[in-house]
């Protein structure tokens, strides 16, 4: 697999007024590049085309439809992405900035890299801020800030990679009631910044930034200070793609409050909440007179935290990173746990140093070193979830449940465990009772950003939700979606062709075909009709003209030719190119009637899999063990319930839901004609005239192919002839199919409630309570051998004193 990689250098960005961004100026080589192509070897092709040594330049490029965000090459595994996302492209633009990328890079597994941060100039004045100054208000003259907002209640959101399998002894160093000590005999990692020596007093200040005694936020600068002490690191470019824009879409409002978090972090700039509450949020940013704003409310429909309304200008400078950061408690315990799964032995001085470094935030030591302790507490009950719960939790499903897949993965990046699970009784169910159709959607948890959960459910006969499999992974990116539907591939056993519905986000556009090659792939009409509307809010339309591309663009989707389809797109053509290009980009070929080549059951949207949401308490959400048992007892009752129901159903018919769309169909086609052109072959006359071939089960209007029930015409055909109509229909909607889907019964798991699942970690030492009252400044030590030899003042002998003297004088 190769791609034409046009290199880019000598030249310069220049933003667009859409924000989109252009490269002019410069030189461009072409150079092709395959997946087994290293980055060394790329740097040596541009050294030897451009005549530059390029080794420590940094390397970017756009994604296909994106040309906002630069994505950064560091290592191999970035350059096999950018090989991946551009395949289908006709060439990949390569860009060779001018600039060293000294700061450091994270990539996500979704293929796109966290920009590095820039080095940005602040303002400080020469003295010590006062301890008692409060935390998160802005500081005179530009202040860095450094806060804690204790009230928020926002989660970590980190794109761990994938790795090999890892040994459990890394986790179990972990040592968390003690103090972060370096091992015995080893070299510091941190030099010693009280022993410099430094010239000139803000130097100092600095330096006491990282010193242990301290308790301030940063020190800052005064007049004078040497042009290189200026020069304070940021996280200008870190976050920017974690808040897009009106219409993005959140689990929760925690993870609305996480994302919003870093996203002005990044940005370099402090927000306030007008409101903030469970189903609404407005924020605005902390400077008088500052127009940025931003609203978001909970989505009726999907139960998701959407954003409403944006104004994305800022005039106080933060929009630029110029401005001050502030970080919450739980943005600091995230990143604290990132880096205690590095180092177990990290000092607070140490996080304090590389948080600085990395984000521009200047923590007291106070502050860090109360997050590490919260860090820690999480961490210990999540590794004992992990080693102790997880192994046992996944016996007992197959022992329980025997033809069940429950998978347990290793370690990904010593972080985290996936977990797949698809019980004997859900396969089963489909591959003998439900069309070959998946759908596939993450679904949000109320309390919980911790990790995710991701679904695979099909439809039953009564056109209701059929839970598949389902699967707790770190995160929502391509990585966990191969992952996952490499595990469905092993469950599913079936010969029969797949259509998959889904959003085609987070890299499921690419995971499905890779892993399901003979298959077919559906895009969600709603999230496109979504998307399509962000597009044209952007453009000079009334809400008229916007309503009739949308009326257009539904049409485009739904057409049965390819006539109908390019009629429904010149029409959108005829007021606005933009958009009718926009429309041709987003592949169609996977979302209209007229030209996608599965079967997809008048199915058009992925969100079949929302009603998932209630089906979990929120009190369980804490615990993976206690999520997916309670979603076990969940489907459970649920197919009990429909096996139930069934038995009440006729024999020889269709299920009451398919029952009530044939008799809406049979009602519409007593005022059609037909005439016979031979024993299958069939002339329906209406406003039109339509072939019916009932040997094929074809019709022109082709509805009896695309949902497996008999059109308005083939139940005129039919009554014409006195053929029964059930005989034509797909046997996924009839009586016997339904019940075979729901045959099989979930076996229960005994004693869930008294299960000790602390059993198997006496090797995690419990989480250090810190003890009552003041610490004392000298410890004392029972091993020390007492120097003073306190006598009785009575008997004059040694080992008591005057009131229990015993002694007869």
């Amino acid at each position: 697999m190769t791609v034409v990689a046009i290199c880019q250098h000598g030249g310069e960005f220049v933003t667009n007024p859409d924000g989109t961004l252009s490269y002019s100026g410069g030189d461009a080589h072409a150079i092709e590049v395959s997946r087994e192509m290293s980055v060394d070897d790329l740097h040596a092709e541009i050294n030897n085309i451009f005549g530059i040594d390029s080794t420590d330049l940094p390397l970017k490029y756009f994604l296909p439809n994106n040309r906002r965000t630069l994505i950064s090459i560091s290592h191999d595994r970035d350059l096999q992405r950018m090989v991946d996302f551009t395949t289908n492209a006709a060439s990949a633009e390569v860009f060779i900035l001018n600039k060293p990328d000294r700061a450091k890079s994270t990539v996500a597994h979704s293929g796109t890299s966290i920009a590095a941060t820039k080095r940005k100039k602040v303002s400080t004045p020469g003295f010590r801020a006062n301890k008692n100054t409060r935390l998160g208000e802005p500081q005179p003259n530009n202040a860095i800030q450094s806060a804690m907002d204790v009230n928020a209640n926002n989660g970590r959101q980190k794109k761990p990679s994938s790795s090999d399998n890892l040994d459990a002894s890394r986790a179990l160093s972990i040592d968390f009631g003690t103090d972060m000590i370096s091992p015995a005999g080893g070299s510091s990692l941190i030099p010693d910044m009280q022993q410099q020596k430094f010239s000139t007093a803000a130097e100092r200040m600095m330096a006491g930034i990282f010193d242990d005694g301290s308790m301030t936020p940063l020190m800052v600068e005064a007049e004078g200070t040497p042009e290189h002490m200026q020069q304070l690191p940021g996280a200008t470019g870190l976050f920017d793609d974690a808040i897009t824009g009106v219409g993005q879409e959140f689990d929760n409002v925690k993870d609305f409050r996480d994302q919003l978090c870093k996203y002005a972090i990044g940005k370099g700039f402090v927000y306030r909440f007008v409101k903030n509450e469970t189903t609404r949020a407005t924020v605005r940013c902390v400077h008088q007179g500052c127009p940025w704003r931003l609203h978001a409310s909970e989505s009726s429909r999907s139960k998701k935290f959407v954003i409403k309304k944006m104004n994305d200008v800022h005039t106080c400078g933060g929009g630029l990173g110029e401005g001050q950061r502030r970080a919450t408690r739980q943005w600091l315990t995230g990143i604290i746990k990132d880096k205690l799964h590095e180092n177990p032995l990290v000092k607070p001085k140490d996080i304090a140093r590389d948080i600085y470094e990395d984000y521009g935030l200047a923590l007291t030591y106070s502050q860090v070193w109360r997050g590490r302790e919260v860090a820690q507490k999480e961490l210990y009950h999540a590794i004992k979830e992990t080693y102790s719960q997880l192994p046992w939790f996944c016996e007992r499903i197959l022992e329980t449940n025997p033809g069940s897949v429950a998978i347990l993965s290793p370690l990904v990046d010593s972080k985290f465990r996936r977990f797949f699970v698809a019980f004997h009784a859900s396969l089963h169910g489909f591959e003998h009772g439900c069309r070959p159709l998946i759908f596939l959607d993450k679904i949000p948890l109320k309390t919980t950003n911790e990790f995710r959960l991701l679904a695979a459910a099909g439809v039953d006969g009564d056109d209701a939700t059929f839970p598949v499999a389902f699967a707790i992974v770190e995160q929502e990116n391509y990585d966990s979606w191969v992952w996952f539907l490499l595990q469905l591939k092993y469950a599913v056993t079936t010969s029969r062709t797949l259509t998959f519905v889904s959003d085609r986000q987070k890299g499921l556009d690419l995971a499905v075909p890779q892993v399901f090659g003979d298959s077919h792939h559906a895009y969600c009409l709603h999230h496109l009709m979504e998307e399509f509307k962000g597009e044209l809010n952007k453009g000079p339309f009334s809400s008229q003209v916007r309503d009739s591309i949308l009326d257009d663009f539904t049409r485009a989707a739904q057409a049965i030719s390819i006539e109908d389809f390019n009629a429904s797109i010149d029409s959108i053509r005829n007021v606005s190119p933009e958009a009718a290009d926009w429309v041709m980009s987003s592949k169609p070929e996977n979302w209209s009637d007229a030209i996608f080549r599965g079967a997809r059951f008048d199915h058009f949207s992925s969100n079949i899999v929302d009603g998932f949401n209630n089906w979990i308490p929120a009190k369980k959400e804490g615990s993976i063990v206690q999520l997916v048992d309670a979603i076990r007892v969940k489907l459970t009752e649920v197919m009990e319930v429909r096996r139930e129901n069934s038995k009440s159903w006729e024999d020889g018919t269709l299920t009451p839901f398919m029952e009530a769309k044939l008799q809406k169909e049979a009602a519409r086609s007593k005022k059609l004609n037909v005439l016979c052109s031979s024993d299958t072959v069939f002339e329906v006359r209406g406003n039109t005239i339509f072939v019916v071939n009932i040997g094929t089960w074809e019709c022109t209007c082709r509805r009896w192919q695309l949902s497996g029930l008999p059109c308005t015409h083939a139940v005129a055909v039919f009554n014409r002839v006195g053929r029964p109509v059930y005989e034509f229909c797909s046997r996924y909607f009839r009586v016997e199919c339904y019940r075979l889907t729901y045959a099989e019964s979930i076996n229960p798991i005994p004693d869930m409630e008294q299960i000790d699942f602390s059993a198997g970690s006496a090797s995690y030492p419990p989480p250090a309570r810190r003890p009552a009252g003041r610490p004392r400044r000298k410890r004392f030590n029972p091993n020390k051998v007492p120097t003073v030899v306190r006598l009785c003042s009575r008997c004059k002998m040694q080992g008591h004193n005057k009131a229990t003297c015993e002694a007869i004088l």
